[in-house]
């Protein structure tokens, strides 16, 4: 589509006359089906997230976040009371429905309700959360929370270019890669060139559906393996819209 232009026959965007902003991220709780999402909270959570990370075998989920890992509870305790004072980023930790245990946590940070533009980051999973439904339902939840009812335009997820299991997770996610951005953070005493990848809101009502099929009972048979891949239902909604 071609762009409009302007009385000087310049292209400009799209215009918004509607646009208003979105609004900015509360302390909300979001429940699913398998887990739910809230606010950290040092007394609730501490205890149960420092004992999911200490279930790993080793530090390397840690090895593209700018802290950790923790040696001690009472380390993590303090870390984590720094996240709860924090309003953006807003941390969140990701309950385990089944067992009641903090599993995870997420934020959303680099607010700007005015532009509508929102980032998922400081992602945490810990072994418990990894490669279960709990992962991709919390995503979910937060991206219907982020769209539906906060009205935001845009949703980015960064990364490391070298953190090989996040830039597959963004893609798997339904996010799509923008690009590198060269030299763009210091941190642990080196360089990070940072993957750019985004949701935008007219994709969203694709995403949707495809997210609760792969979330339904009919996807997974009885031994809990999923029947089709979260993947291929986006592919196969974005191939239908077009």
């Amino acid at each position: 589509m071609e762009p409009q232009r302007n009385a000087f026959d310049q292209p400009i965007g799209a215009p918004l006359p509607e646009w208003r902003g979105a609004k900015p991220p509360g302390r909300a709780q979001l429940a699913g089906r398998y887990c739910r999402i809230e606010p950290v909270d040092v007394d609730a959570h501490a205890a149960d997230l420092f004992d999911a990370y200490d279930s790993a075998a080793d530090g390397r989920d840690w090895t593209y976040l700018g802290v950790g890992p923790f040696e001690s509870a009472e380390a993590y305790r303090e870390h984590l009371a720094r996240l709860a004072a924090s309003a953006d980023p807003l941390h969140y930790a990701v309950i385990d429905s089944a067992s009641g245990k903090a599993v995870g946590t997420f934020a959303l940070m680099r607010i700007d309700p005015a532009n509508g533009v929102i980032e998922v980051g400081h992602v945490v999973y810990s072994p418990r959360l990894k490669r279960t439904r709990i992962a991709t339902e919390a995503m979910f939840l937060l991206m219907q929370y982020v769209f539906d009812e906060l009205g935001y335009r845009r949703f980015e997820w960064k990364c490391d270019s070298l953190n090989g299991p996040s830039r597959a997770a963004a893609l798997r996610y339904g996010f799509t890669f923008e690009g590198i951005f060269r030299q763009a953070i210091v941190y642990r005493q080196r360089n990070r060139d940072t993957a750019w990848f985004s949701i935008i809101d007219s994709e969203w009502p694709v995403l949707r559906p495809s997210y609760t099929r792969w979330l339904s009972d009919a996807n997974f048979d009885a031994e809990g393996g999923q029947v089709e891949r979260l993947a291929d239902l986006i592919a196969r909604g974005r191939a239908a819209s077009d």
